[in-house]
């Protein structure tokens, strides 16, 4: 730290028993001076000789035969007022960072001016502040920080931004030219905490100044970071590392996605600036950190515009998120667990990047003006695509165990990606069936709706084990499952496609379409990791590895799997009962339509197959049977 000495003669200030202050000298004060409540017994002369305000006190003093004056008002109190008296006395007075800011405003309203007399304190200040605080780094920082308690005085006299100015310059200055020995809030490193002598040279950073920054309150932090970008070309990561420093270290709990106890106007206004400064290149922040600030900016309620901004900027880099931070709690009073409706928006500015248009604005054959809006391709790439799908299945998996999330929220999110094409959809299968477990009681409408989402022919052999034995879902939905399971089997044996009537396996392979909105699934309250028993367990192993052994072992391993999943499914449909009773209003149907004269089977729509007339009668009498016999495949 730079520091510099004025005067030359010993300092003879003393203080008696009462507060007050007086020079030891054989001459008796003349003069008193009130600050604050201290009083400074003094001599007129050489305080008249410097100072324009007292001048102008005393000489109306003099008409009512007093010799006090008060200057209570005086920037930097008793203190203040002393290292101008000592000033004005040719005694030493030592000036710092520390200091220099207090003795230039009380100064200033002493009126200590070049016109009252040359090399007058002011003066000598402004040098010092110029040739040499000026041109320290940290120094300039501290003398950034003691302007604030002499607002605005300190803004009229320019020091704020003389001091902005200064650490600006020294930021821009390149790495390279930048004598540093680290900063005092670096972790001190491993060879210097050993004692080590020799310390190689290391290469300065681009961000050797952020961490400085951070002690700055965010009024004059907001100021410096926009000199910054004023001055020199820095790069948006580099401002983006600073902005994320100084909100660790200001906001107690940033880090973790909380916000402590404490000033809570003060934390709004550090959040919403942060924001503002976001820089405008892409990846000059990540996404995490984003999300960060948008969590924080729900907890201090901060404005929609703040919010807006922060959307925008997420959904342009949604892939590099993970599902945790994500996860941002709604505000207090909402009745769903995480905003959902927040993370939406994220996508859907996410999706709007892939549905690019240009207006091309043409002449028509009258001479007027006509607008054509022609689509581009989208800017995004596969890649990223099926990363945001994969995050979003992750997500719905989380908020599904949400019990007071409606199911038209948890659809709506999901219907956002399903443009995406997946090469799998045991995520979203996973989801749904965390929903289905935690919300037994919605309605079949809902999970139609959200099991048409789901394509059975992209589930993996371990998600179609499980469908198999999910009671949570529709039966249309483990039917679909079964069918292209073994439509998989056949085709990697070489053999032929299973045997079923035409409307059904037209009807399984739009697995688009759910199936029979009158199909009442029942619930069961199996955990998704666990099975009832340890047999189950095992049978459910044995299974999966015969559909795995399918390609290796051909046409005889594949009977055996054939043969285990037609065991499942008769076991399963003998579990619903309410099937055999839809099955026996179906065959009333189709022998009502066989009285009058029409073909024979059934509305597609309705049934799971096509059926002729020549079967009703048995399968009135055993449906469950007959199903079974339409659906098994060898």
């Amino acid at each position: 730290m730079k520091f510099m000495k004025i005067g030359s003669k010993p300092d003879s200030f003393k203080t008696d028993g009462n507060n007050a202050r007086y020079v030891e000298n054989e001459l008796a004060s003349d003069i008193s001076v009130n600050v604050d409540g201290s009083r400074f017994c003094l001599h007129k002369f050489p305080l008249l000789s410097k100072c324009a305000c007292l001048q102008k006190l005393l000489s109306s003093t003099d008409k009512n035969n007093s010799d006090e004056v008060d200057i209570s008002g005086i920037p930097g109190g008793p203190t203040a007022f002393e290292t101008c008296a000592k000033f004005c006395y040719g005694m030493t007075v030592t000036l710092s960072a520390y200091n220099v800011v207090a003795t230039r405003c009380a100064a200033e309203y002493l009126g200590m001016h070049e016109t009252v007399e040359k090399g007058n304190l002011i003066y000598k200040i402004d040098v010092f502040l110029n040739s040499s605080l000026f041109r320290s780094w940290k120094d300039s920082i501290i003398v950034l920080h003691t302007t604030k308690p002499f607002l605005p005085l300190s803004e009229d006299l320019k020091l704020v931004s003389l001091c902005i100015d200064a650490i600006a310059s020294k930021a821009c200055v390149d790495a390279s030219h930048v004598e540093w020995s680290y900063t005092y809030n670096r972790k001190k490193l491993p060879e210097e905490i050993s004692g080590a002598d020799q310390i190689k040279a290391r290469e300065v950073p681009h961000d050797w100044w952020v961490e400085d920054l951070c002690e700055l309150e965010i009024d004059y932090y907001k100021r410096v970071i926009m000199n910054i970008k004023t001055k020199c070309r820095l790069g948006g990561e580099v401002i983006g590392e600073a902005l994320k420093a100084y909100a660790y270290r200001r906001l107690l709990g940033f880090n973790k996605g909380v916000m402590e106890q404490g000033d809570l106007l003060k934390h709004k206004t550090i959040i919403e600036t942060l924001v503002w400064l976001l820089p405008a290149e892409k990846d000059s922040v990540s996404c995490g950190f984003m999300l960060k600030l948008l969590k924080a900016v729900t907890m201090v309620n901060s404005g929609e515009p703040v919010k807006e901004q922060l959307v925008r900027r997420i959904g342009q880099q949604l892939e590099e998120a993970s599902m945790a931070e994500l996860l941002i709690k709604s505000h207090q009073g909402s009745e769903t667990l995480y905003d959902v409706e927040l993370v939406k928006k994220i996508v859907m500015e996410f999706m709007r990047r892939d549905q690019n248009s240009e207006i091309e604005v043409q002449d028509d054959d009258d001479g007027f003006e006509v607008q054509e809006v022609r689509k581009l391709p989208g800017i995004l790439s596969e890649a990223s695509k099926l990363m945001v799908a994969k995050l979003i299945d992750s997500y719905l998996t989380e908020i599904a165990k949400d019990p007071n999330l409606p199911a038209s929220k948890f659809i709506d999110l999901a219907e956002v990606v399903t443009s995406i094409s997946r090469p799998a959809h045991d995520g979203l299968y996973r989801a749904i069936d965390m929903f289905l477990k935690e919300h037994p009681g919605i309605t079949k409408g809902e999970k139609k709706r959200m099991c048409k989402m789901m394509d059975c022919r992209k589930l993996s052999v371990e998600a179609c084990m499980h469908a198999v034995q999910n009671d949570r879902l529709p039966l249309r939905v483990v039917v679909q499952v079964l069918f292209f399971e073994q439509v998989r089997a056949a085709a990697s044996s070489g053999s032929s496609t299973p045997d079923l009537p035409r409307g059904m396996a037209r009807e399984l392979r739009s697995c688009g379409t759910y199936g029979s909105s009158r199909s009442v699934p029942t619930v069961m309250e199996d955990e998704w990791e666990a099975v009832a028993t340890e047999e189950e367990m095992r049978a459910l192993k044995s299974e999966i590895a015969a559909l795995k052994l399918q390609e290796e072992s051909g046409r005889k391993s594949m009977d055996k799997a054939g043969a285990t999943a037609r065991s499942k499914m008769r076991s399963l449909i003998k579990s619903k009962k309410i099937f055999g009773k839809k099955l026996q209003l179906q065959s009333k149907g189709g022998g009502e339509k066989n009285n009058g004269g029409g073909g024979g089977g059934s509305d597609s729509s309705e049934s799971l197959g096509s059926m002729n007339a020549g079967e009703e009668a048995a399968k009135t009498a055993t449906p469950s049977r007959s199903l079974t016999r339409r659906v098994s495949v060898s």
